[in-house]
């Protein structure tokens, strides 16, 4: 027996606005950007570029990651121009390894 859409349970809806920064989505990361500051050229293409706004700026530098929000997508690192490369992805698990040593 097949329902059509209209039968089907509504989901996901969006009860007030501005409401993404309650969920911290970065439990869902495979991998995990990490940022050299010392290679970063303060371009900010990662910071256009991140879907989930979790680039930190102030005072028009790239302070760092937001970590609860980041999925992992690594739009942040394919966009770092070459000539930085300041943003490589690395395995969640290695990451965490390498923060508890």
């Amino acid at each position: 027996m097949s329902r059509s859409w209209r039968e089907e349970p509504t989901a996901g809806i969006i009860l007030k606005a501005g409401n993404s920064t309650e969920y911290k989505t970065g439990s869902w990361r495979t991998y995990r950007p990490v940022w050299d500051s010392e290679a970063c050229i303060n371009c900010l293409t990662c910071f256009i570029f991140c879907p989930d706004a979790a680039i930190m700026v102030k005072d028009g530098k790239m302070v760092g990651i937001d970590y609860e929000h980041c999925k992992g997508c690594g739009i942040c690192a394919n966009e770092c121009p070459p000539k930085a490369s300041a943003i490589k992805m690395v395995l969640e698990t290695e990451a965490r390894k390498a923060e508890e040593a």
